[in-house]
């Protein structure tokens, strides 16, 4: 059983809940169990979507400051790629997964939300890598994820001066999706899951992996695995009743099983 964050299940959205107050610090407890909950969420059938929320009030704001001051560096050295599989876990479900933002997303929270397919913040959201005021860097994801999120320079900008970034700089940046009043963040992110519940979850988990491999490939391999990935597809039950359904009905007629 984990403590501090769970994995709860309605109508086929997984809602990934971070609940260590005030402000869901990732102590190395807290990553492991957002891990944990990843894999739950990977696994379980029931579960088509994927939301990250931090309850009303804030996200996350980043690892655990204390305990993290008090390791060396061989200590780090060790855990350092652990730490980043850890704030990248929502990365690897292959399913839709969206980042529920409010309050304050930095440091590991704002690694975490970069992990998910999309980010809703509320208007009064303020997110960023200040790492680098306390003389380190992002360790887990932050430098590689923004900036194929927003490019290159705007990366740099965030992560060399530690700035907040508010919500509508965010939005017009592209660092987040879209921006919703503060009390309709889970509802707006619900929302956007609940499209998926039904759909062909095999093409969804296919379309993921070749948008996220081709983008850590080269145009020439990306489309190979896009031609794989997409060839599969027609040895599934979706597959075919999906092809079938718009040869006989039209389009948006197919009732998938997720098969």
């Amino acid at each position: 059983m984990t403590e501090f964050v769970k994995l709860e299940v309605d109508g086929g959205v997984g809602t990934i809940r971070l609940d260590r107050p005030p402000m869901n610090a990732f102590s190395r407890q807290v990553q492991e169990e957002l891990k944990a909950c990843a894999e739950e969420a990977t696994g379980r059938a029931d579960v088509r979507a994927v939301i990250v929320y931090g309850g009303e009030k804030v996200f996350a704001a980043g690892a655990d400051v204390k305990e993290m001051a008090q390791m060396s560096y061989a200590e780090m050295a060790a855990r350092a790629r652990r730490l980043s599989a850890c704030f990248g876990a929502m990365s690897e479900i292959p399913k839709p997964t969206v980042a529920a933002i409010t309050g304050y997303a930095l440091g590991g929270g704002m690694e975490v939300a970069l992990g998910c397919d999309r980010r809703i913040c509320g208007d009064n959201a303020k997110l960023g890598q200040p790492e680098i005021l306390l003389g380190v860097i992002p360790g887990g994801g932050g430098t590689q994820r923004m900036a194929r999120l927003i490019g290159a320079s705007r990366t740099k900008d965030i992560i060399y001066t530690g700035r907040m970034v508010k919500a509508d700089e965010a939005l017009a940046i592209g660092l987040v999706d879209e921006v919703v009043a503060p009390d309709e963040v889970y509802a707006a992110a619900r929302r956007w899951a609940e499209q998926f519940v039904n759909g062909p979850a095999m093409a969804l988990a296919a379309a993921k992996k070749a948008i996220d491999g081709g983008l850590d490939s080269d145009l020439r391999t990306g489309l190979d695995l896009e031609a794989e990935l997409f060839a599969a597809l027609f040895a599934t039950e979706d597959g075919k009743h999906g092809l079938a359904s718009f040869a006989e009905n039209g389009p948006g007629k197919a009732q998938f099983s997720g098969s």
